[in-house]
């Protein structure tokens, strides 16, 4: 007689931390848009919101793996957590001028159709998170982080005449690398999710 694993009970630890990254969304995005962004200590506020957002990001994900603690819950609301946080960051900062409408739509576009698509296979289809979309998460978090800070003072009209405006340039370089990564390991994920479609389509004839 085969030994039936137990079931993992959804309250656990991954999942509190998920929940608490979903939670954090609208308080983020607040803190981010007081006085139109222009509100250095909201904004610090909002850098720190965003800085636990992504280090919970990254543990619960470990503890669930490390103790067994994979709930079908956990696989659903993980990456609607990591899409909402960073989707917000996009959006508030397209709001504040910090980033061009263009790039947050192209970016969101990419991010939400790879996780429903994700999402919609996942008990037909496994597709690993590949090392390339581990990087373009990790440099997404840094320019997102950077650019979230108020590094920018409105009094200086100059574009180089503070730190934080040589700073601020340079989350802006991080973030054109962060948008090549995205738009790159979304073509790597809908192009080897086609090759599975057709290697169980062959299998199934």
């Amino acid at each position: 007689m085969s030994e039936t694993q137990p079931q993992v009970s959804n309250l656990n630890l991954p999942n509190v931390l998920t929940t608490l990254r979903i939670a954090m969304v609208p308080f983020f995005g607040w803190a981010l848009l007081v006085d139109g962004g222009d509100s250095i200590l909201w904004r610090c506020v909002a850098y720190t919101l965003f800085v636990v957002a992504m280090i919970t990001d990254k543990i619960d994900g470990d503890i669930a793996r490390a103790r067994n603690l994979v709930t079908d819950f956990g696989k659903i609301a993980d990456p609607i957590a990591d899409k909402a946080i960073t989707g917000m960051a996009f959006i508030g900062l397209s709001v504040t001028g910090d980033i061009w409408w263009w790039v947050t739509i192209v970016v969101l576009a990419r991010e939400w159709s790879v996780t429903l698509l994700r999402l919609s296979i996942a008990k037909r289809i496994v597709i690993a998170a590949a090392d390339l979309g581990k990087l373009k998460t990790t440099v997404q978090a840094l320019a997102l982080g950077g650019l979230v800070l108020p590094l920018r003072d409105p009094d200086l009209p100059g574009a180089l005449e503070a730190p934080g405006e040589v700073l601020f340039y340079l989350f802006q370089a991080c973030l054109v690398v962060a948008v090549a990564l995205t738009l790159w390991s979304g073509y790597e994920f809908f192009r080897d999710t086609w090759k599975q479609r057709r290697a169980l389509g062959a299998g199934s004839r």
